[in-house]
């Protein structure tokens, strides 16, 4: 069992400190600079998606895209977005994500599709199974790069955290100095922890998370840790624990 006093006020200091522009910088690199710049949900989600590896070479590639092509015709993506690979995503998996989302939105919106899912028992993890399903369905194409980007459907039992699309949803659910909140019917209670090896680490070492394993049980297992310090917003903390293990603070 966690101290909860001592806990409660490092990761209240450390989230209010946080809570800050100037915690987007070049100098601090995060996706959510790039993300912030554009304000779309759209250009967000692939930022989110692109979220994995070193953070300098996240912001890099992400700065590189051309977002205005997600309002582009098939043939135009395909044509411009030439040698746009990062990792495990060729080139190709790039313009089939631009294509993917550029299909929706003609359509409709994200928010529309999670929605759809989330609204029935007012849990997330149902609104992502709409919004990753439909976006596997919009687009035939399939590889390993495309499906690692953006992930198998989450069943009743998941086993993986899904930390790139929680991250995704606290930038669109939540308001601050730092998330954009460009969705208003998610709740911010009902949000999961984006867990991710630096917020594993902390929150084993701070005592919210006792399970050894780095996985969707212990996603639940520190988001209701969190709930103890606020119930109505746990995942605002979710910035200070990655701080605090990005900057080896502890």
């Amino acid at each position: 069992m966690f101290d909860i006093k001592a806990v409660s006020k490092l990761l209240n200091d450390e989230a209010d400190k946080r809570d800050s522009q100037q915690e987007l910088t070049l100098q601090k690199a995060d996706p959510l600079l790039v993300a912030s710049r554009y304000r779309d949900e759209f250009v967000s989600l692939i930022c989110a998606m692109y979220a994995y590896g070193n953070a300098n070479l996240i912001v890099k590639f992400l700065s590189s895209l051309d977002f205005s092509l997600l309002d582009a015709s098939k043939e135009v993506i395909q044509s411009r977005l030439v040698d746009k690979y990062y990792r495990f995503q060729s080139c190709i998996d790039t313009k089939e994500i631009f294509i993917t989302l550029s299909k929706i939105k003609k359509i409709t919106t994200l928010e529309n599709i999670f929605m759809e899912g989330y609204e029935r028992n007012l849990n997330v993890m149902e609104g992502l199974y709409k919004l990753i399903e439909a976006i596997y369905d919009i687009n035939p194409y399939r590889s390993r790069g495309y499906e690692f980007l953006i992930g198998k459907i989450p069943k009743k039992t998941p086993k993986s955290p899904y930390k790139r699309w929680h991250m995704y949803l606290r930038w669109m659910a939540r308001n601050d100095s730092l998330d954009l909140g460009l969705w208003r019917g998610v709740r911010s209670e009902d949000l999961l922890m984006p867990l991710d090896t630096h917020t594993f680490n902390i929150g084993q070492k701070l005592g919210l998370i006792e399970r050894k394993t780095y996985d969707f049980k212990s996603v639940i297992e520190l988001t209701n840790s969190l709930k103890k310090l606020d119930p109505k917003d746990p995942v605002r903390y979710d910035f200070a624990l990655y701080r605090i293990g990005q900057e080896k603070l502890l």
